[in-house]
């Protein structure tokens, strides 16, 4: 188990959240080590449907780092306590953003990362709320530090979200713009989201909507993908476009 700790100061009163992670669950490269992505799962599951899904894919030269999100009380489902990365009231970018739930996840993923060697690319991706985490370790990365003003430790190379949104858009680009660095930065990064159209529990227009915010924010390299009668699921096409993504953003040898 790791923990995280945040602190909220509020007036004499400070408040300390602890956050308690699952399992993680490793996938070993079946070829040359060449890259490392934390991929993260949705509200409810854990790591270990994630490596499963994931030792699957034709991507020999990629190791993978599934972790699981603490089990904490949930918004959404009135208060019922489950897997989640951060509190969630609905799972769109209209909502309140639990900010000391995001840092806290995307520092333990930045940690995850930060021990690798310094020759291997490394990127995070997801599924749903999973997908939420991916994409705003990329304005962490972009910005150069948390929401919370600690710096971001990992120089991040690619971020796949699949059927998420984008949590705190609306405020995205102004923190961008006002710094050289974090443009050059969001301009440096691959991002690749999809989608499906028939989605009825995080709505397409979210996705979409994502990434236009991404990049009107200066993430010039972001790819939309929309797939006709899919749900709140990933299918095989859409995993087989993720490797082909994967495989031409890293440069990986040897992956189909």
């Amino acid at each position: 188990m790791s923990y995280a700790h945040s602190h909220i100061g509020s007036g004499s009163r400070t408040a300390r959240r602890t956050f308690e992670f699952g399992k993680t669950y490793v996938v070993r490269p079946k070829g040359k080590h060449q890259a490392t992505l934390v991929w993260l799962h949705g509200l409810g599951d854990n790591g270990l449907s994630s490596s499963q899904l994931l030792e699957s894919l034709p991507l020999t030269n990629i190791k993978w780092i599934c972790p699981t999100a603490p089990t904490r009380p949930v918004a959404l489902l009135g208060g019922f306590p489950c897997t989640a990365w951060f509190d969630v009231g609905e799972l769109s970018e209209d909502g309140p953003d639990d900010w000391e739930g995001l840092d806290a996840s995307a520092s333990h993923i930045a940690n995850l990362l930060s021990t690798e060697p310094a020759d291997v690319k490394v990127g995070i991706g997801g599924f749903s709320m999973g997908a939420a985490i991916a994409q705003y370790s990329a304005t962490c990365f972009a910005m150069g530090r948390y929401g919370n003003g600690i710096p971001y430790p990992v120089n991040l190379r690619a971020i796949v979200g699949l059927s998420g949104w984008l949590p705190g858009s609306r405020s995205l680009r102004n923190k961008i713009e006002v710094s050289h660095e974090a443009r050059r930065r969001a301009a440096s990064l691959p991002i690749l989201l999809c989608h499906g159209i028939s989605d009825d529990v995080v709505l397409w227009k979210y996705g979409e909507n994502s990434a236009q915010s991404l990049s009107s924010a200066g993430f010039r390299y972001v790819a939309f993908k929309s797939y006709d009668g899919l749900g709140h699921y990933t299918v095989p096409r859409e995993m087989g476009e993720v490797c082909t993504w994967l495989s031409s953003r890293l440069g990986l040898e040897g992956s189909s």
